[in-house]
């Protein structure tokens, strides 16, 4: 696959991420439940002890996380690709560790931060994919 076309694949994972924790961001200030399905429990996830970490929203971390990935797609060369990898590799971590909470800790899971976990394996492996091959010339 080219650089270009996994670039591509990069920004729209990084953008639905985006949006993913943009709405949690919202649902966090405004004092809402996040609209969930019958088999997840968003409330009780959005609600834990766990959705802040030192006063900041799990989801506004996550936030900033997906745009300083849109970020490093911008920038040329291998930099903005080992950049990009590497934010998305502790995005990774970071969500990996966020699971775990749900499935052990919290005993509850929410749908909108697996599908973000989701989105930010898939980047992870693109951007992974993009740095691995630093000499890619871009048609």
């Amino acid at each position: 696959m080219s650089d270009r076309r996994l670039r591509a694949v990069a920004i729209g994972l990084a953008l639905a991420g985006a949006a993913i924790a943009a709405y949690l961001t919202w649902v966090h200030y405004a004092g809402i439940e996040p609209v969930c399905s019958a088999i997840s429990d968003c409330a009780r996830v959005q609600s834990s002890r766990y959705a802040e970490l030192g006063g900041i929203p799990v989801a506004l971390i996550g936030l900033f996380g997906y745009l300083a990935l849109l970020g490093s797609l911008a920038l040329p060369g291998e930099d903005g690709r080992a950049l990009g990898a590497f934010l998305a590799l502790v995005g990774l971590g970071f969500s990996a560790y966020l699971t775990y909470l749900e499935l052990v800790v919290i005993h509850a899971i929410c749908q909108w931060c697996i599908v973000s976990a989701v989105a930010m394996a898939a980047l992870a492996g693109v951007t992974v994919a993009r740095a691995a091959r630093p000499n890619m010339v871009r048609p």
